[in-house]
C-alpha cells in the first residue's frame, strides 16, 4: 500500500482549472448573444437627510425600456437590454457585455414614503430617490422650564 501525501496547493490548483474550464465553456458554448443573463450593478446608500438613494448602472438602454415600481416597501427595477440588430453574431470578434431581461428587487425601510419616490435617468445611470416620511425624520424637541 502506498501512502500519498496530501498537498493542498495541488487540490486548489485542480479547483482553479475546473473553474477556468467552466468559464470557457460558458463563453464559447455557442449560445445566442441575447440568451446570456445579466444583472446591472446597484449602489444603495442613505443621505444625511435619511433619504435612500438607489443607483443602477443600465448603459445603452432607453428610458422607456426600464420599469420601476414600489409596492409594499419593495422597490423593483426591471427591463431588457437588447443587442444591436445591425451586427450579426458571426461578425463579432469579442462579446463581453451581457444582454437580456433583468429584474432586481430590494426591500426598503418602513420609513420610506412610497408616494414621493422619484427616478431620473442620465448617462446610463438610473437614480431613484426614496424620501423618508416626515414623521420618521428626527426632530429637535425644546425643553421648557
Amino acid at each position: 500500500m502506498n501512502l500519498t501525501r496530501w498537498n493542498p496547493a495541488r487540490d486548489l490548483a485542480a479547483l482553479e482549472v475546473d473553474r477556468l474550464n467552466r468559464m470557457f465553456d460558458a463563453v464559447f458554448s455557442g449560445e445566442p448573444l441575447t440568451s446570456s443573463a445579466w444583472v446591472p450593478a446597484v449602489d444603495i446608500y442613505e443621505t444625511a437627510e435619511k433619504d435612500v438613494i438607489v443607483k443602477v448602472e443600465v448603459p445603452d438602454m432607453k428610458r422607456e425600456d426600464i420599469k420601476v415600481t414600489f409596492e409594499n416597501n419593495v422597490l423593483t427595477i426591471e427591463g431588457e437590454r437588447k443587442a444591436s440588430e445591425d451586427v450579426k453574431n458571426e461578425q463579432y470578434h469579442r462579446i463581453e457585455r451581457r444582454y437580456g431581461a433583468f429584474r432586481r428587487s430590494f426591500t426598503m425601510p418602513a420609513s420610506v414614503d412610497g408616494t414621493r419616490v422619484q427616478a431620473a435617468y442620465a448617462d446610463g445611470v438610473l437614480k431613484i430617490t426614496l424620501p423618508q416620511r416626515a414623521e420618521a425624520k428626527p426632530r429637535q424637541i425644546t425643553i421648557d422650564g
